[in-house]
């Protein structure tokens, strides 16, 4: 693709699926859309090698990575020492299962490896290549991830899941 008018029509129609990629690795939609952008400054200035059939994967690869690489900034790392301010009281509980907070309490890395072999249908050898990773340590992060996320979801839901494992 050495023609740098066709990356604005291109991306305009990927940047939505692109968004929620960032958000199911980040937990956080203005974080994701700060992703989404680095990441097309890194597209736009590699845009004359990418091929055409593979700017999703490439796309996706260079999301995970630059997701990463924000988790590890420092300012990424900030306390809040005072009280949030009162948030309103839910109506009512709800029986549903939110997955989103719960991957947000996985760590970074796994939640990547999550996302790509969940979400976007990765194998391990793809997801590897995505992350400049193993692919032993892709299974184990994999295998680490779904622990962390089934302890921090609702015992119905963990159990479904284990119905679910079991049955395959």
């Amino acid at each position: 693709m050495a023609d740098r008018e066709t990356f604005t029509p291109a991306v305009r129609d990927r940047a939505r699926e692109w968004r929620r990629v960032a958000f199911l690795i980040c937990g956080d939609w203005t974080l994701a859309d700060d992703i989404v952008q680095l990441s097309l400054l890194r597209l736009y200035k590699h845009w004359h090698r990418i091929e055409p059939a593979g700017l999703d994967a490439y796309a996706r690869k260079v999301i995970a990575r630059v997701a990463i690489d924000e988790s590890r900034r420092a300012y990424r790392r900030t306390e809040v020492f005072a009280e949030p301010p009162d948030t309103p009281a839910r109506a009512a509980p709800d029986d549903r299962v939110d997955v989103r907070e719960a991957l947000r309490k996985v760590p970074p890395r796994q939640r990547a490896v999550l996302a790509l072999r969940f979400y976007c249908d990765f194998t391990v050898a793809q997801t590897a290549s995505a992350l400049r990773i193993s692919e032993g340590t892709v299974k184990s992060q994999t295998l680490r991830g779904l622990s962390t996320l089934r302890s921090h979801l609702p015992e119905s839901a963990t159990d479904f899941a284990q119905i679910e494992g079991d049955q395959r």
